[in-house]
């Protein structure tokens, strides 16, 4: 599989540095793909869309203020990216090379031991308990927004609440399951008016959403690796809805993933807890999802790749020249689509 096959191009204007006010005013491009129709509306008019009896599977995941400035003793700033607990360390990527051994300020009181390097990640070891972690993020952290957006119109409290779902309910992502963040409790109600319920599961997307993907992952067919879980009540009332012919909409490429790694080979959720690593992509027969609600996603991604496996890369390149032709706005903040 050659990675130039997912390649686009696209002005980079169309990257959107803010998200659309109100959430659910986002353009929304539907493609269906039986009839092979194509509709343009936005986000607010999407029950209009739906197809009768679905049900949408929205991830209920929280992002965490993953990004901290800290200081060396030299007085140079060092911007981090919490990724994990590591056997006591927080494991952080970093924007310059920091020493082991050496000790990084986050305020006048709170401190941090580089501990080690393995080349990509360095470990840090808290000088304080590591039950005030997330409490500690929450009061100095920043919204760890991709890399891509350069310019955001907010900053501190308000950005943080941009990369947020409305939904957004435990703690534990590094990056926004992007596609949720065109809800809003007016587009909820109106769904739920016509007839659309929405469940929740559960998946803290990590670092492989910034990370390109590797010749590596492409030989072995395997994904980053992501911690989900879905509630029995909620595996009980969709396997049931599956069972009824009610099409399944996964909200975002994180609810597929997690949907299809829970499923087993007859259609039905299985293994309700565990670690989502699936590679979704070329020939992949999907289990249970029906539906995807998505972004628009960068080059040569993963998550291009999964799109392309549900509608056919052809089709998906072609959609998405249609939507840069139209001036859709891209990524994190931008657009998205409906496709079914």
């Amino acid at each position: 599989m050659r990675l130039q096959k997912y390649e686009y191009s696209f002005p980079p204007e169309l990257i959107a540095q803010k998200p659309a006010v109100p959430r659910d005013a986002a353009r929304l491009l539907v493609f269906k793909k039986k009839e092979k129709k194509i509709f343009h509306d936005i986000f607010k008019n999407l029950a209009a869309y739906l197809p009768l009896g679905a049900v949408l599977v929205c991830n209920d995941t929280k992002v965490l203020p993953a990004r901290l400035i800290a200081y060396k003793s030299t007085g140079g700033k060092v911007e981090i990216l919490y990724i994990a607990t590591v056997r006591g360390l927080l494991q952080v990527l970093a924007d310059r090379k920091i020493a082991a051994g050496s000790r990084l300020a986050l305020t006048s009181r709170l401190f941090f031991d580089v501990a080690k390097s393995d080349g990509r990640f360095y470990y840090l070891r808290p000088l304080f308990p590591p039950g005030r972690l997330n409490g500690i993020l929450e009061r100095h952290g920043i919204a760890p927004i991709p890399p891509y957006i350069r310019h955001p119109e907010a900053s501190g409290k308000k950005l943080r609440e941009q990369y947020q779902a409305i939904f957004a309910k435990k703690s534990g992502a590094i990056a926004a399951p992007t596609a949720s963040l065109h809800f809003t409790k007016r587009l909820v109600t109106k769904l739920g008016h016509g007839g659309f319920p929405i469940r929740f599961i559960t998946l803290h997307v990590g670092l492989g959403t910034f990370a390109p993907l590797t010749a590596s992952q492409l030989a072995a067919g395997k994904l980053h690796a992501e911690q989900y879980r879905i509630d029995p009540v909620i595996a009980r009332f969709l396997n049931e809805a599956k069972k009824q012919g009610r099409p399944i909409i996964a909200v975002g490429t994180t609810v597929v993933r997690a949907l299809e790694s829970a499923a087993d080979k007859s259609g039905r959720l299985k293994k309700l807890q565990g670690t989502a690593d699936l590679f979704i992509r070329e020939k992949y027969r999907f289990r249970f999802v029906d539906g995807i609600i998505t972004n628009f996603h960068v080059p040569r991604s993963s998550l291009l790749m999964l799109v392309s496996s549900f509608t056919g890369r052809k089709q998906s390149i072609a959609l998405y020249k249609t939507a840069i032709q139209k001036k859709y706005r891209l990524f994190s903040f931008g657009d998205g689509m409906l496709l079914y």
